[in-house]
């Protein structure tokens, strides 16, 4: 296995694996962008061809390109390999079943099942029905192969009993959300029958789900258009856009990601050359959806039915994404056509449409000023309702008064009364902040704050910059104290003191990491050619500041130990004891910060 991962190492290059995700810009001989995995305006992000890693200097980040996967796509190191071996053109050898992970069978069960749709649109009568129909939705033979588009026969077992006799457990089909629980002990039934099947592929072009459509009436019963997978180990609904595995090139090379709402309008779209295209797929924008949009773009344009005026999912996550810097655009209706409609009608209205997207802001007005009559007082409060949260929104003053304005002048009120309403509204719910902790906790009302997860990664950045600053300047060692160990990791520690004892046998060098050592030498091309030099104090200072912030971390760590001591303490004067040393330190930290 070692030599298939080194061999993959050496096929795949870290900027095209990360640049598949992530924009980046060339900056010396590395390449920066903004960090996926945590929200941030100056891009710490950085990845190095030279060493085949990444790293973030803002939340800590960093490794090879299978860690990059693993975190990008929330998955475990099996699954990272088999995404990076397809990639690679490396074919893996053959595991033992028994140790293939819970989702790599489910992978294995999606994939399977979907070739089983494609045979059945293929063959039968029925599966041909199905194929005519698709066509005559304009829907082409090569796009039916793009997008493994398939058929599920009317039987209440046939995919299951197709997957147990390949070796696959009735259980394990449950879980892919390809059948469902019986009750008294039946056999599990297939969940689609008699469907249309549109695969739902990831990011990775892997299937992790299905949506399915009728496309006649079954038994002559009403029964729902779609249906889809539920929730399981791989498909999550807020997690997935439809057709990003074909968009996300296209999406960063416009730099603009368009959203309609359907499968097939999405599947129009490609074929018709607007590859930039993804479809919610029946649900709101969720964060993680934005966070995958993020990283191929910032430049939205919504093609799908929008009720404005009430709280809805749909406003949430428009919203959301404007409170995340989003510039959102939105295509002009026509006559309650489906942009798959339109687009087989003629292909050039839809390009005029996408060329005439309006500003979220004036969909907002139009849509506000369409529903209300603002002659009359009870209308003009409701337009304000719709319109003045967006326009509190908005960060840049200028474009604000200007709207502010316009609002106004529509009204026929005055610009102070628009000015005093909106003062009046609560601020944005989507805004980070409003998580409060509880009065007298040791980390309420500092500033830095922060999770154990997050202080693990901070402390690590830490280190890394004094180390650092130690490699680049010996004597900067001096300004490191005996007791300061204690606030190390070991391998810090260790390193630190073996560099102030030269006796030591032990390689100064060998008690760093190659990954650790890969990512000081990163930080010192991307950060210190950009510092002062020796003579401008900015070492000692940067020096002391991380040690100042390390004794914070520590401090707030032994009053979380010493909390559960406390809680724990069955001996009374123990218990008091322990309360005096939490004040002391207490009273510490709150000098320090």
């Amino acid at each position: 296995m070692d030599s298939q991962i080194e061999e993959i190492k050496n096929k795949l290059n870290v900027l095209d694996v990360v640049g598949g995700y992530v924009k980046l810009t060339k900056t010396g001989i590395n390449y920066r962008g903004v960090c996926p995995f945590h929200s941030e305006k100056k891009p710490s992000f950085f990845v190095s061809p030279h060493r085949q890693m990444f790293k973030c200097f803002g939340c800590g980040a960093g490794g090879d390109i299978f860690e990059f996967v693993k975190k990008i796509e929330g998955v475990e190191f099996g699954d990272a390999l088999r995404i990076l071996a397809v990639r690679a053109g490396v074919e893996l050898k053959k595991e033992n079943p028994k140790l293939k992970t819970e989702r790599q069978r489910l992978y294995e069960i999606c994939d399977l099942a979907c070739s089983f749709f494609e045979k059945q649109l293929q063959a039968g009568n029925v599966g041909k029905e199905a194929k005519e129909y698709l066509k005559k939705r304009g829907i082409s033979e090569d796009s039916i192969k793009k997008w493994r588009l398939g058929y599920s026969p009317d039987t209440w077992q046939g995919l299951s009993d197709f997957l147990v006799g390949r070796g696959y457990k009735r259980e394990e089909v449950i879980k892919a959300g390809l059948a469902v629980a019986s009750e008294r002990g039946k056999d599990p039934y297939d969940r689609f029958r008699g469907r249309i099947i549109f695969p739902i592929f990831d990011s990775n072009s892997q299937v992790v789900g299905f949506g399915a459509r009728v496309f006649k009436d079954i038994n002559n019963k009403e029964v729902a258009k779609y249906i889809n997978t539920p929730q399981t180990l791989l498909y999550d609904k807020s997690n997935i856009l439809y057709g990003m595995n074909f968009a996300k090139v296209p999406a960063r090379k416009n730099n603009q990601c368009v959203l309609v709402e359907g499968y097939t309008d999405a599947i129009m779209a490609h074929q018709a050359g607007f590859e930039n295209t993804v479809a919610a797929s029946g649900t709101a924008l969720t964060d993680r959806h934005l966070n995958i949009l993020k990283r191929y773009t910032e430049n939205l344009v919504l093609a799908f039915d929008m009720d404005l005026a009430g709280d809805t999912a749909t406003k949430r996550g428009i919203n959301l994404a404007e409170s995340q810097g989003f510039n959102i655009k939105v295509i002009n209706s026509y006559a309650e056509k489906d942009p798959a409609d339109i687009i087989l009608e003629d292909a050039k209205i839809w390009e005029g449409a996408l060329l005439k997207a309006r500003s979220i802001m004036d969909y907002y007005f139009d849509s506000a000023f369409s529903l209300f009559n603002k002659a009359l007082p009870e209308g003009k409060k409701n337009i304000g309702k719709i319109i003045l949260p967006a326009v509190k929104r908005i960060q840049n003053k200028i474009e604000q008064s200007y709207w502010v304005q316009k609002l106004a002048e529509k009204l026929g009120v005055r610009e102070e009364a628009i000015m005093a309403e909106m003062a009046s509204l609560r601020q944005n719910a989507f805004k980070s902040g409003d998580v409060g902790h509880p009065a007298g906790c040791p980390t309420s009302g500092a500033e830095g704050a922060i999770s154990p997860s997050d202080a693990v990664g901070r402390k690590n950045l830490l280190e890394q910059k004094i180390i650092s600053l130690v490699m680049k300047n010996p004597e900067n060692l001096n300004l490191i104290e005996e007791p300061d160990y204690c606030l190390f990791c070991d391998q810090a520690k260790n390193f630190l003191q073996n560099l102030k004892n030269p006796q030591n046998e032990v390689s100064v060098k060998n008690t760093l990491s190659r990954e650790f050592r890969d990512e000081l030498a990163l930080r010192a091309e991307v950060e210190f050619s950009a510092e002062g030099g020796p003579a401008s104090g900015w070492e000692e200072q940067e020096i002391q500041l991380c040690l100042a912030q390390l004794k914070e971390i520590f401090l707030r760590g032994e009053l979380v130990k010493m909390t559960e001591e406390i809680k724990t303490e069955q001996d009374q004067q123990k218990k008091e004891e322990l309360i005096k040393e939490f004040s002391k330190k207490a009273k510490l930290l709150h000098q320090k910060i």
